[in-house]
């Protein structure tokens, strides 16, 4: 389209400052002709273009110039560029070549003020690009997925969109197989392949779209909890504080909600002996019950 190749031209000139015209179309794959009508468009946008004749001559743009000076305000151009900063954390090559441009464009330097480090789940960033690409072009995948009781499925998707819940990447998509719209935890997807088969944009009205669908969650059940003051670097983590009320001998009663699914002994065996669940007294039996079967394996 004009308007991607104007902002390129204007790229080139900025990185290279004097082009020729011929060198310019070849780059561009377009006619001298062309380019010399992109000049004019250009000019008659208040972009400060000239042509030099003669040996050294070419295109060039007057010194100082800066894009935001016709297009963008200063803090738009910092919106943009933080918004580009903040997405490279997610380690996409294609983010990085972008920013860099636009950084030359704007000439100013993006303000890194969020960081975002994603290196203990380094493994989950290999899928961004590829999963990336499979969203924008439209692009059907093929994975095999791993549920929570450890079964293998292979899953043919149109993918929506990369999201983050709960403490993991996701992928949302449409599922062929199910015919819904499902989540995928990244951390079980294996051998994924972007296929060369195209898919329509979806008209979603009335299909179903709900995270805790495919989570296992059953009902939300009211918790009382008393955490010892060793736990109490958790507390403050995983509750809010309204939810906590800190005792006079330094442990904490914790009054929340949590599913009841399978998660949930899990989680609460990972505080240790720092936890005693005081109601539901049916979750205080599951939990025993559960520990149990822990001890019988170390006697």
């Amino acid at each position: 389209m004009v308007v991607y190749r104007l902002f390129e031209i204007i790229y080139i000139l900025l990185r290279e400052n004097k082009v020729p015209a011929r060198e310019l179309a070849e780059q561009l794959g377009v006619s001298r002709r062309t380019i010399c009508r992109d000049m004019d468009m250009l000019s008659l946008a208040g972009v400060p273009v000239y042509a030099e004749r003669g040996k050294g001559g070419g295109i060039g743009l007057l010194p100082d110039f800066v894009l935001n000076k016709s297009i963008l305000s200063e803090q738009e151009q910092s919106e943009i560029l933080s918004a580009l900063h903040s997405l490279s954390n997610v380690k996409t090559s294609d983010t990085t070549g972008v920013l860099r441009k636009l950084s030359a464009i704007f000439n100013k330097t993006a303000v890194n003020w969020l960081e975002v480090d994603f290196s203990d789940y380094g493994r989950e960033n290999d899928f961004f690009r590829d999963f990336k690409i499979a969203i924008l072009e439209r692009y059907i995948t093929q994975f095999d997925y791993y549920n929570s009781k450890g079964e293998k499925t292979i899953r043919r998707v149109e993918p929506m969109q990369l999201c983050f819940k709960s403490k993991a990447w996701y992928l949302r998509g449409f599922c062929l197989s199910k015919q819904n719209i499902r989540y995928y935890k990244l951390s079980r997807i294996k051998n994924p392949a972007v296929t060369e088969e195209h898919f329509p944009v979806r008209d979603c009205r009335g299909i179903s779209d709900d995270f805790t669908e495919n989570s296992n969650e059953k009902q939300m059940l009211t918790f009382k909890l008393r955490i010892e003051s060793e736990a109490a670097y958790r507390v403050y983590d995983d509750f809010h504080e309204n939810e906590v009320e800190k005792q006079p001998d330094g442990s904490f009663l914790v009054t929340t909600m949590l599913p009841d699914n399978n998660w949930l002994i899990g989680y609460l065996l990972s505080y240790r002996k720092y936890i005693e669940v005081l109601e539901p007294k049916s979750i205080r039996k599951n939990i025993k019950e559960e520990a149990q079967k822990i001890l019988k394996k170390y006697l």
